[in-house]
């Protein structure tokens, strides 16, 4: 077997399903060089090096890297921040270790606004109507919600206010969800716009789906397609979260998408990818440029978003059931070289177990925090490569695991249909104890997926 030494910067499940892919290699001898936010106790026990960063600062990681750069053929980067921090730039600049990830200048989730400017010059009926409120373009607090208020005149309230970047103020916030008033609607509208410029933009209505590609820089290469579950509770209520859940279903398009919708999302991102790529190749790319949040309307695609890294929980749905080598993969990523990659043709179905504090459901919780594992594992070894289990914010201490403030720990399902993965990932879920956690029972449900489904036979006859 080759040896192989592998930088990897993660945080929650999505690291762990990285690691846990590169775990499964059958050519070659893995050595993990992980940096983690908090001690995982799956990646502590895969690590020949674990340092935990609790902030992931950039330069922190380059050094850490500096010192193993001669045992680390490659690294690979899941969380956003270090990514718009530009840490790839820094590790590469700095140790010469090629990275996977986009470098700053493509690490498009740290601005809204230049998304939507970009998205406006490929194929501007994609964006949903918006319009942009700069600090720098006023002179006082009045004008600005006078333009305000006229441009809620023009949408009738339908609207959503997006902070430029990814962690200013409250963040996201919809008319109907977040606000039933204006007055409300401009207090959100403050808490961002003092850090910086504000997108009030038209509040679009259909199903959504998340597109992820693989990308050398000279190739972009689609993922199966994936259904994301923001709101915390079910039935789709509750403030939103950083995902719930996903699925993905046998095909690489979902039930309430036809062939032809997942061929239009391709040919949307091919032109963004072209755009930015230019005539030859642009290794700045090189990663996940793309994980795009889409609408399907009865009017065709809107893109709500793009990130420029896998997602929280969409990857959890496709890494486990990769047929080819996930770091032969990564090497042809790095090579420019990426032509295909094969996935098994199952259903998947990611279901996560959370703190009683994330989503709202109490302020506090000051009950035992302990969370247990092994039946669940127990499971995963019973199911012949048909469930994984993948912790996220737990801590490891003293031999034992403690559930964190955010997502605790997501079970993976797979099978040949959707109802089965379903009840796989939930049998997973329900083996694992102890923290007062709670999940979404109606993640990849029947009536929700048929809801789904119904949602857009309206709309495509309206």
């Amino acid at each position: 077997m080759n040896k192989v030494g592998i930088l990897v910067i993660c945080y929650g499940s999505r690291g762990t399903a990285i690691i846990d892919a590169f775990c499964r290699s059958e050519k070659y001898s893995v050595e993990l060089y992980i940096i983690d936010k908090n001690r995982n106790p799956f990646n502590v026990k895969k690590a020949k090096k674990h340092l935990v960063i609790p902030d992931l600062d950039v330069k922190k990681i380059s050094q850490f890297a500096d010192k193993y750069k001669s045992k680390i053929d490659f690294g690979i980067v899941g969380p956003e921040k270090p990514i718009i921090e530009g840490v790839r730039d820094i590790i590469e600049n700095e140790t010469s270790i090629p990275m996977i990830c986009p470098t700053k200048k493509y690490a498009m989730e740290g601005s809204k606004i230049v998304q939507r400017r970009l998205f406006q010059e490929i194929k501007a009926e994609i964006n949903p109507r918006f319009k942009l409120f700069d600090r720098n373009e006023y002179t006082n607090l009045t004008d600005v919600k006078k333009d305000l208020w006229k441009w809620l005149d023009v949408l009738n309230d339908q609207v959503a206010v997006k902070p430029d970047g990814t962690t200013a103020g409250k963040g996201v916030g919809i008319w109907g969800d977040h606000f039933t008033n204006r007055q409300e609607l401009f207090q959100h509208f403050l808490s961002n716009y003092k850090h910086g410029p504000v997108i009030v933009e038209e509040k679009i209505f259909g199903e959504e789906s998340s597109f992820q590609a693989f990308c050398d820089g000279k190739n972009l290469l689609p993922l199966p397609e994936t259904r994301d579950y923001k709101r915390a509770f079910e039935g789709d209520r509750g403030p939103n979260t950083g995902g719930m859940g996903s699925y993905k279903a046998e095909s690489d398009w979902l039930p309430f998408m036809t062939q032809q919708d997942r061929s239009n999302e391709i040919d949307i991102m091919n032109r963004v990818f072209k755009r930015l790529k230019g005539k030859g190749t642009n290794p700045g790319l090189r990663g996940v440029p793309f994980y795009a949040a889409f609408m399907h309307t009865g009017k065709g695609l809107k893109i709500l978003e793009n990130n420029s890294r896998l997602g929280d929980p969409e990857v959890m749905n496709i890494l486990p059931i990769l047929e080819d080598d996930f770091i032969d993969v990564c090497f042809k990523i790095i090579d420019e070289k990426l032509n295909m990659v094969k996935f098994k043709k199952l259903a998947t179905v990611v279901t996560y177990k959370v703190p009683p504090t994330y989503g709202g459901i109490v302020e506090k919780f000051r009950g035992d925090k302990q969370i247990y594992l092994n039946a669940a594992y127990k499971l995963c070894e019973e199911s012949h490569g048909r469930m994984w289990v993948y912790p996220g914010a737990m801590e490891l201490r003293n031999g034992k695991t403690y559930g964190l403030k955010s997502r605790t720990v997501c079970v993976v399902g797979a099978a040949e249909n959707l109802e089965n993965a379903r009840e796989i990932s939930l049998e997973g879920i329900k083996a694992i104890k102890g923290g007062s956690l709670w999940y979404r029972k109606d993640i990849a449900s029947k009536e929700s997926i048929q809801k789904s489904i119904e949602h857009m036979r309206k709309l495509r006859t309206e």
